[in-house]
């Protein structure tokens, strides 16, 4: 076995530590950041005080404080927030994945050439802009009087998110031998049963990783959530760019820093979690069986 040159794994070291660096001081900044008060993190003159935290000091008595966490907690609610986004977000993601796994395997299976065209279409609609799709519900929302709601909410997101879904999940079965499918039956297993039972515990990983996706999706969404839920059915994102106010109203930006962590946590636990499906479910994506 050929070892590497030994200036070309410290160059690959260098380059690996140098990419850990940039991706997570940001978010190491902004957790620092959190329990400092704004006089502090956004000073104008000295950003020094943000590490030693002087104002902090003589605001609260301590180097640290919570008050951002408590303020946008508890103050401005940023738990319901919190839970309307974990319903829309699990919604989201099992309706997506139950409809993406029927259809994909339909699809990956059809001998048809109808299945081309019916992929076709649903890479159309999913490289449209979000905005322009949702544009087209607005009135029918307004008349029947379901707007703002999160039942509604999610219904957009997964028919805007199935395309998606759709298109993943059908590589990832198009990588799954048939001879699976006939053996199962072959044994006596219903079409329906040969694929509970035998195909999708071989594509668990795929539909980890597709389930990912559309959970981001759904978390990180601005622009949709804004449109059609009402301020009281908020999610957090939109929360969060509350917090920082507008022309007319003053907001509290440490409200946001405070909530922009409790938001990006979980993503970080949840790639942890489930890292190693992840990179499985890419692999087998992207690898012809």
């Amino acid at each position: 076995m050929t070892r590497s040159p030994l200036w070309l794994s410290v160059l690959s070291l260098g380059f690996l530590a140098l990419w850990i660096s940039v991706a997570s001081v940001p978010f190491l900044w902004t957790l620092w950041g959190s329990f400092k008060v704004e006089a502090d993190f956004f000073s104008k003159q000295d950003w020094r005080y943000a590490l030693h935290g002087i104002r902090t000091m003589a605001e609260t008595g301590g180097a640290f404080t919570g008050a951002g966490y408590e303020g946008a907690w508890i103050k401005e609610e940023f738990w319901k927030a919190t839970i309307n986004t974990a319903i829309i977000t699990c919604s989201v993601v099992t309706i997506s994945l139950t409809l993406g796994t029927l259809g994909g395997y339909a699809l990956a299976r059809s001998g048809f050439r109808y299945a081309f065209w019916i992929l076709i279409i649903a890479l159309i609609f999913r490289a449209m802009p979000h905005i322009t799709l949702v544009s087209g519900y607005l009135l029918p929302f307004f008349q029947l009087n379901i707007w703002g709601h999160l039942t509604t909410t999610i219904i957009v997101m997964v028919a805007i998110n199935q395309p998606f879904t759709l298109w993943m999940l059908h590589s990832f079965f198009l990588n799954i031998p048939k001879d699976l499918d006939e053996s199962a039956m072959v044994d006596g297993c219903t079409r329906f049963q040969a694929f509970r039972y035998v195909i999708i515990p071989v594509m668990w990983p795929g539909v980890i990783t597709t389930g990912l996706f559309s959970f981001l999706l759904a978390y990180n969404d601005f622009a949709l959530t804004a449109l059609l839920l009402t301020e009281e059915n908020q999610t957090m994102v939109p929360k969060i760019a509350g917090f920082l106010g507008n022309a007319q109203e003053q907001g509290n930006v440490m409200y946001a820093v405070s909530a922009v962590v409790s938001a990006t946590a979980p993503l970080f636990v949840l790639v942890m979690v489930f890292q190693r499906q992840i990179v499985s479910g890419l692999t087998a994506g992207a690898v012809k069986g």
